[in-house]
């Protein structure tokens, strides 16, 4: 478990500047309210807006908060806090079958604007399938940028594991073609695509995502997908908004939320869960390869709330 604990120490520290944006709002209403009331709530809302958890995500906590308290006729404002707690994790509970992708031959398919991270998440998911025993694939279908293709290159060598590229200016499609042909000759078992992210042109965005699936699909047709949007925590309810515009020209199962280390908006976690019901699946606090891990939604609200989880340490 020494990862694991190191992991969630980091998390910590990373949800540092949120924690004091949200936690330290939190704990003043607490002690400043001696009852359960309209005020209270209110006072409560405002303070979970203002940490990036939305509008929409924060009267879901509320309205959540306000029937636990009547349903068990609660009047201790202390015992609030942890209903409280308890009401943003169900916001942001991951399905039990969110991974079963890891267990069956798959194409990931990672996007997102640029400087995201998500070149580096590529990498960083690369390094961890092959430190499980699985053959990879890496499509540096990012032709656009020739610093994606080099940085993909250089994690592909980092973490071992094949890379197909083509030409800076390419086509994109071409090259995702070639990687499902040398995934299927080497039996991978995950073949990793890194996209160009251009969301300013969203028709040439569009049409190059569906090229790329209508070669998938016809190619590889048994292939399990998961197309995992990246986006960077630091940016708050920007991120939300161009998750749900990447939503409308991809099927995306999932998102990696990435630079959670040292954000101010890390309660944008809980908004992306909330609104768009679509799971946070990997979460990024850092540049090294086992810096981007499963998300957990009990881990992270309680490294949030700095409640020493059960298995992890507590410092």
């Amino acid at each position: 478990m020494k990862e694991k604990k190191g992991f969630f120490s980091r998390l910590k520290e990373g949800l540092a500047k949120t924690r004091d944006n949200l936690v330290s709002g939190i704990d003043s209403i607490f002690k400043g309210f001696s009852e359960i009331d309209e005020d209270f709530y209110e006072e409560l809302e405002e303070v979970l807006i203002m940490a990036d958890i939305g509008v929409a995500t924060t009267e879901k906590i509320i309205e959540n908060l306000r029937q636990k308290v009547k349903e068990q006729k609660i009047k201790e404002i202390e015992v609030c806090r942890q209903l409280l707690i308890d009401s943003i994790k169900e916001q942001m509970r991951v399905d039990e079958n969110a991974y079963d992708f890891e267990k069956e031959v798959s194409v990931v398919m990672l996007i997102g604007v640029n400087g995201v991270g998500k070149t580096t998440s590529v990498g960083k998911l690369a390094g961890q399938f092959k430190s499980k025993g699985k053959k990879v694939v890496l499509a540096a279908a990012d032709t656009f940028r020739a610093a994606a293709i080099e940085q993909l290159t250089e994690w592909a060598s980092r973490a071992g594991v094949e890379i197909i590229s083509g030409q800076e200016g390419g086509d994109p499609a071409s090259v995702v073609f070639d990687a499902v042909n040398a995934a299927k000759a080497r039996n991978a078992d995950v073949l990793i695509c890194d996209t160009a992210g251009r969301l300013h042109n969203k028709k040439n965005l569009m049409e190059e995502l569906r090229k790329i699936n209508r070669i998938i699909d016809r190619e590889f047709p048994d292939a399990r997908r998961e197309t995992l949007v990246v986006l960077d925590g630091t940016t708050g309810q920007n991120a939300l908004a161009q998750a749900k515009q990447f939503n409308e020209v991809a099927d995306i199962t999932g998102i990696i939320l990435t630079k959670l280390d040292g954000t101010a908006k890390g309660g944008i976690a809980i908004a992306i869960q909330s609104e768009m019901k679509i799971p946070v699946k990997y979460i990024g606090i850092g540049e090294k390869i086992d810096d981007l891990q499963k998300f957990n939604a009990d881990t992270f609200v309680d490294a949030l709330f700095s409640v020493p989880p059960a298995s992890a340490d507590g410092q």
